[in-house]
């Protein structure tokens, strides 16, 4: 799958929910997304259906028992997400989002400690862009 597909806002709320519980019925996507915003399950079925045949999901089963993975990994829609983010809204600078995330969020001392740890085993790398600034 050379381009990873890039889910909607909806695709991804369904996403969330199969990569925790997977394999899962509708019916439990649909109560999950149900704690936080009125869905209609038939909108849920339908919108699992459409990315089925997108080849974001695989349904298996028979009759009215079928179950749903996700064929793509979290990883690498994750790793699509972020690249177009740092591309479109930050010119691609990972400095400029780093900095806007940081400078956005409360951020503890403990997260602030392992930002620190990571850049410390970031410095150590060979070739690594840290070192040669």
């Amino acid at each position: 799958m050379g381009d990873v597909h890039q889910p909607s806002d909806a695709e991804l709320e369904i996403l969330q929910v199969v990569w925790k519980e997977e394999p899962v019925t509708v019916r439990k996507v649909h109560e999950v997304l149900s704690e936080s915003k009125k869905v209609v399950y038939t909108t849920t079925l339908k919108q699992m259906q459409r990315m089925t045949n997108k080849g974001i999901l695989e349904r298996k089963g028979s009759g009215k028992s079928h179950q749903y993975s996700a064929i793509v990994k979290e990883e690498n829609v994750q790793k699509s997400l972020y690249q177009k983010l740092v591309n479109s809204a930050f010119k691609g600078s990972v400095m400029k989002l780093v900095m806007h995330a940081l400078g956005n969020a409360k951020t503890t001392d403990e997260e602030i400690e392992a930002l620190e740890t990571f850049l410390e085993q970031q410095k150590k790398r060979p070739n690594n862009d840290l070192t040669s600034k």
